[in-house]
């Protein structure tokens, strides 16, 4: 074991164990032990995926397949490399279904505990705190693809027996981690979405402030009887943007978090400069920060915030990599002034958002380089829609316009409902049909050649984003 600080809340922010501040700044790991399309370069979500893979390819295959593609994702070098940029913390996002069967609730499994428990020995070693993030939870907590939800309903809040399996994994993880200084904390769920099918499908967005304020009131204590040490992180309601309803933080020890994505990190476009109407500069920043909910939520509350999320993409084009650069550097900047702790999205990826990304003529690209054209024409990764075809959404959108003209006013929004339409149908339909030709390019392949095309991700065989290696050193070497 390795000598670490158990972190701990103190009024309104997080110090060791000899009450020394310290300053959260980070990466969050996706596409890990819980993947996405835009990040691991495939359709539709990874539940159906993997099943699809399982029917072209073989269990035993597609499982090895699956297992070699996040031994790359991450590992020790990639620990050891945050640790060296200035790294205090790691996000570490999870997808149950590495623990827990729906075939079989309650019952644990122990692989995937045995990949986690590597992964925060490695953190350890290195003196890097871990985020355990539930990124996605039984029965759904939004509707969207990095909850691995391929139908766009939200069972969670509705259903006890999901309630039930979440509040027990929990359990079972802090009692695995109770005493363990490397761990900073439990981040129950991630960005919550409570008023699906509202919000998923255009109408007027409705927060059931009751269903969520449940869940926290009811998790907290029931983990602090295990682990009465760690630090538990609440995220705002729709996708960690709303706090007003939220009751006052249920114990001590508590930290809020909120994520905010903001458009000149994903232009296009010069910044500072006019995205969407708005003028955005160093003071734009600070003024919808200051705005957000969850700093007023905070404040209120005299809680620490941390902005689990944030990013921008950089597969816009060389020609203004610039702009993103320094629009992602001034929100760091607003961060830092208000004294929030942060971890940006995401550290691997194919190529949008990550500090090392897969190389476009490695061996894994040149693999699925069908399906990823397919993806590009088909405009099928929402989170990708900068890169998606027009031809494919404004058809899409000419069947949203059909609808609008012919259904009665029963009160959606225009734009959130074609969005939303392009999402149900691209992103969710068309992209699980997609999935048995993302299967079908490992057909025929050997381990040897699976794992080769899985290796594009080590971090030795990808590309650094050098502008955003920048970006985040510079930030991550200020005192706390």
């Amino acid at each position: 074991m390795f000598d670490m600080d158990m972190l701990r809340v103190k009024k309104d922010g997080i110090v060791d164990a000899g009450g020394k501040p310290v300053r959260l700044r980070g990466f969050g790991v996706g596409g890990w032990m819980n993947m996405e399309n835009f990040i691991n370069g495939y359709p539709g979500t990874e539940q159906t995926l993997r099943r699809f893979a399982a029917d072209e390819i073989g269990d035993e295959t597609a499982e090895y397949l699956f297992d070699r593609m996040l031994d790359h994702v991450l590992a020790e070098k990639d620990i050891a490399f945050m640790k060296k940029m200035g790294c205090s913390v790691v996000r570490l996002p999870l997808n149950y279904r590495h623990f827990e069967s729906d075939a079989r609730p309650f019952r644990y499994i122990e692989k995937g505990f045995e990949r986690l428990e590597k992964a925060v020995g490695w953190c350890e070693k290195r003196r890097l705190h871990v985020i355990l993030d539930l990124h996605a939870v039984q029965g759904w907590q939004d509707p969207d693809w990095h909850s691995d939800n391929p139908t766009r309903i939200t069972m969670f809040w509705w259903h006890p027996h999901f309630q039930e399996r979440f509040l027990s994994l929990w359990k079972e993880f802090a009692k695995r981690y109770r005493g363990n200084a490397a761990i900073a904390g439990y981040n129950l769920i991630n960005e919550p979405v409570t008023g699906s099918p509202f919000g998923a499908y255009g109408f007027k967005y409705k927060t059931d402030w009751k269903a969520i304020n449940a869940v926290y009131n009811q998790a907290v204590p029931e983990i602090r009887k295990i682990d009465p040490e760690h630090i538990i992180f609440l995220e705002g309601d729709n996708f960690s943007n709303l706090f007003s309803g939220l009751d006052p933080p249920p114990g001590d020890n508590i930290v809020y978090s909120n994520h905010l994505y903001m458009r000149p990190g994903f232009g296009p476009g010069k910044y500072p400069g006019e995205f969407m109407g708005e003028r955005w500069d160093r003071k734009k920043f600070d003024e919808k920060f200051l705005a957000h909910e969850g700093y007023a939520y905070s404040k209120k509350h005299r809680v620490p915030l941390w902005v689990g999320e944030f990013g921008g993409a950089f597969n816009t084009g060389r020609g203004d990599i610039q702009y993103r650069r320094k629009a992602i550097y001034d929100q760091i900047d607003t961060f830092e002034a208000h004294r929030a702790h942060w971890t940006i999205w995401t550290y691997k990826d194919i190529g949008m958002m990550g500090v090392a990304t897969v190389k476009p003529d490695s061996k894994y690209m040149k693999t699925v380089a069908p399906v990823i054209r397919l993806k590009s024409a088909l405009a099928t990764d929402i989170w990708m829609s900068n890169t998606g075809a027009r031809k494919t959404k404004d058809m899409v959108h000419a069947l949203a316009d059909h609808f609008l003209k012919t259904i009665l006013d029963i009160g959606l929004a225009e734009a959130q409902f074609k969005r939303f339409l392009e999402q149900v149908v691209l992103d969710n339909y068309i992209g699980m049909v997609l999935q048995p030709v993302w299967a079908k390019c490992f057909r025929g392949m050997s381990k040897k050649d699976i794992d080769g095309a899985m290796k594009s991700f080590a971090l030795e065989n990808c590309r650094m984003n050098a502008d955003l290696v920048q970006v985040m050193s510079n930030h991550m070497g200020r005192p706390a």
